[in-house]
């Protein structure tokens, strides 16, 4: 039998980020808090558990008294992020609920914010950043990236909130070029990525708005024991038993293979059915689910490459024809392969 999967990590780059506003007495002070080694900020492929990078955020927020790391020109107080999730625990639709958060976010940031816009099915959250001449060093580029990182962590972790599930992305943009921790992202958000793009935003099926708002007092109360870093645990979190599961069904996809059945991934990996399905449930995740996202993520590459047919692409991902994988899709993303594939390309030549 295999041992539990490792307790999930990120980049050093994430570290180095987040101590940009520190001097280097204070660095020394959060990264012993965090149990961070200070060896680790000049190797480039160091990676620190999810969960230090979450004590690190607490210890900087609570040493600047600034729960966004000082990039903003305004400082966002320790107890911002919780009194905005207890306006929003109270609206009637998740919808409804961002578009408060975004208001919220709006009273504690100068430099940067972020709009909800949904068209065609899609809907997205796209940030505007002004951060620049008020930064504390040289280094506009890192600073600007890390507040778009951080604004799309707490944003997308409120929408998961609010719904009650993790709401799966269709892609995510960065206005700015692809950096080495990019992997990150796609762990962390979405599996398409686009870089250099006119601005940083990330989409999602826009039927995810109008559903009802899902917290109770208790949901609530646990939400925030730890927030707003704990929000950073939950989009790592795919980097546990469940994001092995999806890399072993892309692998088969990958290699023309079927996809392999829940028996023989718990087979594999030296576990039973039973106990997959239940970790896999403790990662707030399902068998069912997984399968479906490693083939919805696949499709979009596949139509976002724009090298094989609709049909090519079904059969590739093991749909029996053309019309059940259609069905899929609509269910995925709220459009048709085809007119998917058009309107991203429109996209892609607007911004180009």
């Amino acid at each position: 039998m295999s041992t539990l999967p490792a307790a999930p990590t990120v980049s050093i780059a994430f570290v180095r980020s987040a101590l940009r506003a520190l001097s280097p007495a204070q660095c020394d002070e959060v990264l012993t808090e965090a149990g961070i080694d200070r060896a680790g900020l000049d190797q480039a492929k160091a990676r620190v558990p999810a969960a230090a990078f979450a004590r690190l955020w607490l210890a900087v927020a609570r040493l600047l008294d600034d729960e966004f790391f000082g990039l903003d020109a305004r400082r966002m107080k320790l107890g911002s992020f919780a009194m905005l999730c207890h306006a929003l625990a109270g609206q009637a639709t998740v919808g409804a609920a961002m578009r408060q958060a975004l208001r919220g976010f709006g009273l504690f940031f100068d430099d940067i914010g972020a709009t909800l816009r949904a068209s065609g099915g899609v809907a997205s959250l796209v940030i505007a950043n002004r951060i620049g001449g008020r930064c504390r060093d040289t280094d506009v580029a890192d600073a600007r990236r890390f507040a778009d990182e951080t604004l799309l962590v707490m944003l997308h972790g409120l929408l998961c909130w609010l719904a009650g599930r993790r709401v799966p992305l269709t892609r995510a943009d960065w206005a700015h070029p692809q950096p080495p921790h990019a992997d990150e992202y796609r762990r962390m958000f979405s599996p398409l990525l686009r870089f250099d793009a006119a601005a940083t935003s990330i989409a999602f099926d826009a039927r995810v708005l109008q559903a009802a708002v899902t917290v109770n007092s208790a949901g609530l109360k646990a939400f925030l024991r730890d927030a707003p870093q704990s929000v950073f645990l939950k989009q790592v979190a795919a980097s546990g038993l469940s994001d092995r599961v999806r890399r072993q069904c892309r692998l088969a996809l990958d290699r023309g293979d079927a996809l392999p059945t829940l028996a023989l991934l718990a087979r594999d990996l030296g576990l039973s059915a039973a106990t997959l399905r239940r970790r896999l449930e403790q990662e707030g995740a399902s068998w069912g689910h997984l399968k479906g996202e490693v083939r919805r993520d696949l499709a979009l590459q596949h139509l976002s490459d724009g090298r094989l047919s609709v049909g090519e692409i079904a059969a590739r991902l093991g749909f029996n024809d053309a019309s059940t994988f259609y069905r899929a899709f609509r269910k995925w993303t709220g459009s048709a392969p085809g007119a998917w594939r058009l309107a991203a390309a429109a996209m892609a030549g607007a911004e180009a």
